[in-house]
């Protein structure tokens, strides 16, 4: 089994985890298995209880782990499903140290933060080994320098002395172009790399990010400074989509030199299927449709930080992509007035969220989408707000709520589940929900079964509240069906109203089963549904 460790430098988000993916892709293309390791340093044991604004999007795996937004671009990348183990942080890893060393498994030693938390880091990732990989992506979060993750580079440096060439290490960093200048530096990509030389770290292999290629004078400098051949320096260039980030790697035979390094055979390989990607990126179709997304998270009043809804993002794209259509994401700010903006939108979607704020907005969007014929996908909390409109609305409860909303309401359409509230009145917040992956039964006939085309599927939660069945009846007569159910028909998955044109309500998060070359069916209807 090869590791291939990846580090940022100068600043965080030059798109390590994009690069990880891409190199991911191709490598996986030419025919080896690949998987992934995100090694976050916060205390934080996982990615769920962080404010989305700070630190993007919460992705879910299968076997319900929340992680950081890369596992979702590993995902939709590769196609290749991630779990728990695909995951650590550092509040991870000090739990599992002192859990052992109360159970005495260090026989009495003084447990230290080396060896013992290098340890567990290197134990986590070789436990890989018995996963028939070959190899694994390693990508060390935050940027060189920090303190905070001082200690995953010393399990690396550990990992070195045993696995010498089996073991290589890409870094990745920013090359600036001041205005004042107009020219290119490489000061800090030089610094970057004396902070790993610092830590017994010497890279294999460089990625320079910058908003032009690098030239062959830079290529040396960075070459000479960095210790590694010239043919190991690699640009990664501003593009239009993260998708085109593989083609600029192969292009430039950055996957063939990784193999060589790792001393595997250099396999044939076959993108056709994402060079026609590429082609449906590029092309101007006739028809450009509006697609609102209604949601919260936003900074300083504009939706600047697009990292809150991801994945719900990329799979707009892909949908609009593959259903040959342009697209304009019309951002509405649930906290306003947003019936103008409302008015430009083709379809509108309301995402997943948590808590009071935006609510009302959010409701008014829903009653807009229905009331107006405006194909409408409700995703979790969307959902939720969909039934709580639907019944103040239509069959006249005025006062219907949601639990989460007005704990003490007299009509929870949306309840909070029995072993959930037990949760909450213990605070037991994190990791907690309803997560990861299950079955759903869908009724044959409707609009929902039209998109899927089966009767069973998978889908990812991440919820605490739920449809409340003592308003089944109510709902279903006047007009709204339940179109999903779980395999015991306890839990209500699925709302739509079929006399409207696209109506659909989901409790998971479909989002999160979206691929790069595979749409969700929900998201490819609701795009056909909106270009009619």
């Amino acid at each position: 089994m090869k590791f291939i460790f990846v580090s940022g430098g100068v600043i965080s988000g030059v798109g390590k985890g994009i690069s990880a993916a891409s190199i991911g892709l191709l490598l996986s293309k030419r025919g080896y298995g690949v998987s992934f390791m995100k090694c976050d340093p916060y205390i934080n044991v996982d990615a769920g209880t962080m404010n989305p604004i700070e630190h993007g999007e919460v992705f879910v795996t299968d076997d319900g782990y929340e992680v950081d937004m890369d596992g979702g671009h590993y995902e939709r990348f590769t196609e290749i499903p991630l779990s728990r183990i695909n995951s650590i942080t550092t509040g991870q890893l000090y739990s599992t140290v002192i859990q052992n060393e109360r159970s005495l498994k260090y026989d009495g030693e003084c447990v230290e933060v080396i060896p013992h938390i290098r340890d567990e880091i290197v134990r986590r990732i070789e436990q890989f080994k018995n996963k028939n990989i070959d190899i694994l992506f390693v990508e060390i979060g935050g940027t060189i320098g920090e303190f905070q993750n001082d200690i995953y580079y010393e399990a690396e440096r550990f990992m070195k002395r045993k696995y010498g060439g089996d073991l290589m290490h890409i870094h990745i960093a920013y090359l600036p172009v001041p205005r004042s200048i107009g020219e290119m530096k490489t000061k800090p990509l030089q610094q970057s790399v004396m902070l790993l030389h610092e830590r017994g770290i010497f890279p294999d292999l460089i990625i320079g990010r910058s908003e032009l290629p690098i030239d062959k004078s830079r290529i040396r400098k960075i070459a000479v400074n960095a210790g590694v051949a010239e043919d190991l320096v690699f640009s990664n260039t501003d593009v239009n989509s993260i998708y085109k980030v593989p083609m600029q790697f192969y292009d430039q035979k950055l996957d063939i030199k990784v193999l060589k390094f790792l001393k595997l055979k250099v396999k044939s390989i076959d993108l056709k299927s994402w060079k026609n990607l590429i082609n449906k990126i590029d092309t101007k179709f006739s028809k450009t449709i509006s697609i609102g997304i209604v949601g919260k998270y936003y900074a300083s009043g504009n939706f600047s930080l697009e990292d809150s809804y991801i994945s719900v993002i990329e799979s707009i794209k892909i949908a609009c992509w593959y259903n040959h259509v342009c697209f304009n994401i019309v951002w509405i700010d649930s906290e306003k007035n947003i019936q103008d903006k409302l008015a430009t939108c083709d379809c509108i979607i309301v995402p997943g969220g948590f808590g009071s704020r935006g609510v009302d907005g959010k409701i008014e969007a829903i009653k807009y989408a229905r009331e107006h014929s405006i194909p409408f996908l409700g995703l979790c909390y969307g959902m939720q707000l969909a039934v709580v409109e639907y019944a103040r609305n239509v069959l006249g409860i005025k006062d219907a709520n949601t639990s989460e909303i007005n704990p003490k309401t007299k009509n929870p359409v949306v309840h909070i589940m029995s072993s959930q509230e037990k949760k909450l009145l213990s605070k037991d917040y994190g990791g907690s929900m309803r997560l990861g992956s299950w079955n759903c039964k869908v009724k044959q006939g409707t609009k929902t079964f039209q998109s899927y085309k089966k009767t069973l599927i998978s889908e990812r939660h991440r919820h605490r509240y739920e449809f409340n069945n003592l308003y089944r009846s109510q709902l279903e007569n006047a007009g709204m069906i339940v179109a999903g159910e779980s395999e015991n028909g306890n839990l209500v998955e699925i709302v739509e109203i079929p006399t409207h044109k696209f109506f659909i309500g989901v409790q998971f998060h479909p989002e999160f089963k979206s691929r790069a070359l595979l749409p969700h069916p929900l998201f490819s209807s609701l795009i056909k549904s909106a270009i009619k």
